[in-house]
């Protein structure tokens, strides 16, 4: 599979506002980027059944079937849309909400066992949680469509804040199958992807005692120990940064040391556009190539979010090249070497300002690979995986 950088890219977007406003749909298509590069979904009565068995496993070993509330909502053809429990698209709709405001979209496990459903064509994100339902809400949106709220476990006035939950992301169409667990807004509940079809693949798997493992780690940064919440989940560096959590000027040391290093020597960036070679000049980091590229000196928030100087537009030139840059400062390699990106996952978090936070991450899958950040996929370390020829999805909720 050909890593995101070295592709035509469509930055992973961030879909949740700190406030849980609702998504409108257009974001929400952007939930899977590396499906919706270039394959476009098919629009017939055909597309929308897509009809890929889903098979859920509950091995949490904490939580029994019944404790366990499954959700699948997203989008399919610009209108929000949700999956019911016999399998079928259904819109979101505002009168769905019930006398406390909230909509009731779970879909509940089996008695005991595995849980099996069918999965239609659509984007969305698979959400669980365990204890508690989620609480959300249907609004309408500022076109007049129905829209929905998403739970935001990063901000503690969220209804949601509470419940322990967690998601893995997707998108199905004619083209295949293409998801992803995901720790870029937070990391909660340990799950993994098996995806069989032309290929049989295992994504997202955590190792035994992952999941307490990283909560310990990250216990013992300082800055990062904030973004614990108890044993609930832990919040993304860039979520715990606009909540108050996390140091506005973390990565300003490491940043200025790259921005001081690169006035004096050429960085080369290599993407499928080509090899870009670049310096500081004038304060920015300005490339030549296959075409010019230039940075500002980036802020720790846009460094977490690959966002703002590091904004990787869909350009096939600036984006892949922000994107190897936004992967560099989060993993502390631009200054191991010349040449980026760095492909080996021993030189990755061995600066003392590093995203600790992906870092841990790491570590606690059994391969190695997690969405930390919103572009961990640079260099194939993201836990994503798709098939062209998809035959089945099974989701699996890990021991703690």
């Amino acid at each position: 599979m050909t890593p995101r950088h070295q592709r035509s890219v469509g930055r992973r977007k961030l879909l949740f506002a700190l406030t849980g406003a609702a998504v409108a749909a257009p974001a929400l298509a952007a939930i899977a980027p590396h499906a919706l590069a270039g394959q476009p979904a098919k629009k017939d009565a055909a597309a929308a059944a897509g009809g890929l068995p889903l098979t859920v496993v509950n091995g949490t070993g904490a939580f029994d079937n019944s404790s366990v509330h499954l959700y699948i909502v997203g989008n399919q053809d610009g209108r929000q849309v949700r999956v019911t429990p016999d399998g079928t698209l259904a819109p979101i709709a505002v009168s769905d909400n019930g006398a406390d405001g909230f909509t009731d979209y779970a879909i509940p496990l089996a008695g005991s066992g595995e849980t099996r459903l069918t999965l239609p064509y659509m984007s969305g994100r698979i959400y669980v949680s365990l204890g508690q339902k989620l609480k959300l809400r249907a609004v309408t949106d500022g076109n007049g469509n129905a829209a929905l709220q998403y739970p935001a476990g990063w901000v503690s006035s969220d209804p949601n804040y509470p419940v322990l939950h967690d998601c893995a992301e997707f998108t199905y169409n004619s083209a295949g199958m293409f998801c992803n667990t995901t720790m870029v807004d937070m990391f909660s509940v340990p799950m993994s992807i098996r995806l069989t079809g032309a290929a049989d693949r295992t994504t997202g798997t955590v190792r035994a005692g992952g999941r307490a493992a990283a909560f310990a780690a990250l216990r013992k940064v300082e800055a990062f120990a904030p973004l614990v919440v108890d044993d609930t989940r832990v919040i993304a560096p860039g979520h715990g940064l606009d909540a108050g959590l996390f140091p506005k000027d973390y990565f300003a040391p490491y940043v200025d040391e790259v921005w001081s290093t690169l006035t004096g020597r050429d960085l080369t960036v290599t993407t499928n556009a080509g090899t870009f070679t670049g310096r500081v000049r004038g304060g920015r980091l300005t490339f030549t190539g296959p075409a010019p590229v230039a940075f500002d000196k980036p802020s720790t928030r846009d460094v977490l979010f690959c966002d703002g100087a590091l904004a990787a537009p869909n350009d096939g030139t600036t984006g892949p090249v922000a994107a190897v840059l936004g992967a560099g400062f989060n993993r502390s390699t631009l200054l191991s070497g010349t040449a980026q990106p760095v492909t080996d996952a021993g030189a990755f978090y061995r600066a003392d300002v590093t995203n600790h936070y992906a870092k841990a991450m790491h570590a606690a899958t059994e391969d190695g690979k997690a969405y930390g950040f919103a572009f961990d996929d640079v260099a194939d370390f993201a836990s994503y995986i798709q098939d062209t020829a998809p035959t089945g999805i099974r989701l699996t909720l890990s021991p703690f």
